[in-house]
């Protein structure tokens, strides 16, 4: 899978996803921050799923309907617990991460909305 880490979601990350083999690119690496609306339309773009911690990117898909190849936000996970719960997305969630899904957790629960709904 192809994946932009927002700067927030931490290099541990990236390169856990980059040791399975997925294709990583950090938001830090692109240069001076542009913006969420401008990463969000970048990772369409190169059709990458975004991993944050920030809640913003919600508000520009649902409330502003930007475009996205997917998101996996993670406003309320601890640094030294992504990388167990990134690898629960991965093996419970991979279809819906591949079909541009938002998948959100909040403290044990993982949401997905799926393209067209819930």
């Amino acid at each position: 899978m192809k994946f932009l880490i927002d700067r927030c979601a931490g290099h541990r990350l990236a390169e856990w996803l980059r040791s399975l083999g997925h294709d990583v690119v950090e938001a830090i690496d692109l240069g001076r921050d542009p913006g969420d609306s401008a990463l969000l339309s970048t990772a369409q773009k190169a059709g990458r799923i975004v991993i944050t911690i920030d809640t913003d990117f919600g508000k520009l898909i649902f409330a502003d309907d930007e475009q996205h190849s997917g998101l996996v936000r993670l406003p309320s996970v601890p640094a030294q617990s992504r990388i167990a719960l990134m690898e629960q997305i991965l093996v419970r969630h991979e279809a819906d991460l591949l079909n541009g899904a938002i998948i959100t957790v909040r403290g044990n629960r993982i949401r997905i909305t799926r393209r067209g709904g819930p």
